[in-house]
């Protein structure tokens, strides 16, 4: 009789250990820092991060502790900062980043964190320049449209 006891209440605690629920941490001066969703103490689902200011300073998915999907990043002003996709906790895919006044400052194809594929460059919204990038090595830039086009594929930039 004991030993089933004892089993049963093993398997209760860890039937309780894993259940999802929504955490909360805060900054010494109990301002909020972050909040999401735990399981198995791991970050999934939905996450926001927030500055000293109490201002949203990130939000995006989790899955397994690891950052997934679309993120947002903002400056403590409220600016949006920059946004693009994670896999497998890494930048990945288009990443678009804004100046001061939330305009596209540059847009870049990351993989695995990294410049790998085309930064397109702007400055008051218009294209200046092309940048083509290998594991985080630039390999070729270019500073007109028409060059730019008979040299490369527009389906490259998909």
């Amino acid at each position: 009789m004991k030993p089933i006891v004892i089993i049963i209440l093993l398997l209760w605690s860890f039937n309780i250990s894993a259940q999802k629920k929504y955490q909360r941490d805060y900054f010494d001066d109990g301002t909020l820092a972050s909040e999401g969703w735990i399981s198995n103490n791991q970050k999934i689902n939905y996450w926001k991060y927030y500055h000293a200011n109490g201002q949203l300073k990130s939000e995006g998915h989790y899955k397994k502790n690891e950052r997934t999907k679309y993120w947002r990043t903002y400056r403590n002003n409220r600016t949006k900062e920059s946004e693009g996709h994670y896999a497998n906790g890494n930048k990945n895919k288009w990443w678009l980043f804004y100046d001061s006044e939330e305009k596209i400052n540059h847009k870049c194809q990351l993989k695995n964190n990294q410049k790998n594929g085309y930064c397109l460059m702007y400055r008051n919204e218009k294209l200046v320049s092309a940048v083509k990038y290998s594991k985080g090595k630039k390999i070729k830039e270019w500073t007109d449209y028409q060059s730019f086009r008979k040299e490369n594929s527009l389906k490259d930039l998909k």
